[in-house]
């Protein structure tokens, strides 16, 4: 029975995080949905800025320190190892979901896209980075990103099974595509706001500070193969070194955390 409840439970979180995921490309893009980055009512500047910076702050705390390798090590003792990754899913989609929808919207526009063709160009290039990101879920094994493959194995009696060190696709050429993928997709905007710039200087100082920890915790799993690839292989902009590095190390790929 207890095999059948962890797989429920992680079918559920994996919900819950889709139906997150597809509601923040609507926040971040402010089209379609209820609440989004630049709608609801205004408050004065400095008690919205606070309130922003104290959601991101939670979202940055949590995310961040759950996946780590000690705080798993110790949250392990307590939650049964097969669903910790659905939980860590299922806590990071409800923190996202409170901050989408407490979110405090700041109006003041920092530009403003006139052009149609430009216009389009923006929303086309937010949209190309959603697709990196989903697309990159695929690469490093979506399902045991996202904590099925976990569950999975536990209601097959398996031991948990996990990805390979490899690098297939955009890996190749850049160590974190799925980042590159979120910095497209926060920036690329035809209308700037206040709000819309505070959320994503934010985000992206989050994530090139939570790239520096995630990449020591893959130096400690996998030492010297990932210290050579650092090597070769740019962070998050292609280039020459990119390049070189496809045909040295086409095996080679780094399962997120």
């Amino acid at each position: 029975m207890k095999r059948i409840l962890a797989f429920i439970y992680g079918i559920l979180s994996y919900v819950i995080f889709l139906a997150s995921f597809c509601y923040a490309i609507a926040f971040v893009g402010d089209f379609w949905v209820p609440k989004t980055i630049n709608s609801g009512a205004t408050s004065a500047l400095v008690p919205a800025l606070l309130v922003n910076m104290a959601l991101l702050g939670a979202f940055a705390i949590q995310h961040s320190g759950m996946a780590r390798r000690g705080f798993k090590r110790w949250w392990t003792n307590i939650i049964p190892k097969p669903i910790e990754r659905s939980t860590y899913v299922l806590i990071s989609s409800m923190i996202l979901i409170l901050l989408m929808w407490f979110w405090q919207p700041i109006p003041a526009t920092v530009w403003s896209v006139e052009s149609e063709l430009g216009r389009w160009l923006l929303w086309g290039v937010a949209a190309l980075g959603w697709l990196i990101v989903l697309v990159t879920t695929y690469l490093i094994s979506h399902a045991h990103l996202f904590g099925l493959q976990q569950v999975y194995d536990f209601l097959q009696a398996r031991d948990l099974w996990y990805p390979r060190f490899q690098t297939p696709g955009l890996y190749r050429y850049i160590r974190h595509p799925m980042m590159l993928g979120f910095f497209l997709a926060f920036w690329a905007t035809p209308e700037m706001t206040g709000g819309h710039l505070l959320f994503a200087v934010a985000t992206s100082g989050y994530i090139l500070v939570a790239l520096r920890f995630e990449e020591q915790d893959l130096i400690r799993v996998f030492g010297d193969q990932y210290r050579k690839y650092r090597k070769r292989v740019p962070m998050l902009l292609p280039g020459i070194k990119g390049r070189k590095a496809v045909s040295k190390n086409r095996n080679v790929k780094v399962p997120s955390e």
